[in-house]
């Protein structure tokens, strides 16, 4: 059975989204330390929009819009990742498999943006 680019999307940030509620601890370690407040609040912030762009994606009437919300937030959260990159690289302790991993989830941002916009352009199905 194929998964269709919006199907795949919505549960990836449905998946995410609520992960950020029941483990936030590994998504409040990545919070860039330059942004003021608490971390907690980005996680559940972002967690939060996941959740919403993920329904929207589900939802046929608003999947388009849910496409470009997505493509957003990728680009949004991108510097969480660069600084979960630098933290992973700049340990000793941190072992070689997940520094690579690391590393290889920086460039995998590209995917997910390119299918989100091909959900907000309506290039794909449920």
């Amino acid at each position: 059975m194929k998964i269709s680019p919006a199907t795949g999307l919505a549960a990836i940030l449905l998946g995410t989204g609520t992960l950020h509620f029941v483990s936030p601890e590994p998504f409040d370690s990545i919070v860039p330390r330059a942004l003021p407040g608490s971390a907690r609040t980005y996680t559940h912030l972002s967690g939060a929009a996941e959740l919403a762009i993920g329904a929207a994606i589900a939802v046929p009437r608003t999947r388009r819009l849910g496409g470009g919300l997505a493509a957003a937030l990728f680009v949004a959260v991108f510097p969480a990742n660069v600084q979960m990159a630098a933290d992973w690289l700049g340990r000793s302790s941190t072992p070689l498999p997940l520094k690579a991993i690391a590393v290889a989830r920086l460039p995998l941002q590209i995917p997910l943006i390119l299918a989100a916009m091909k959900v907000r352009k309506g290039d794909v199905g449920a």
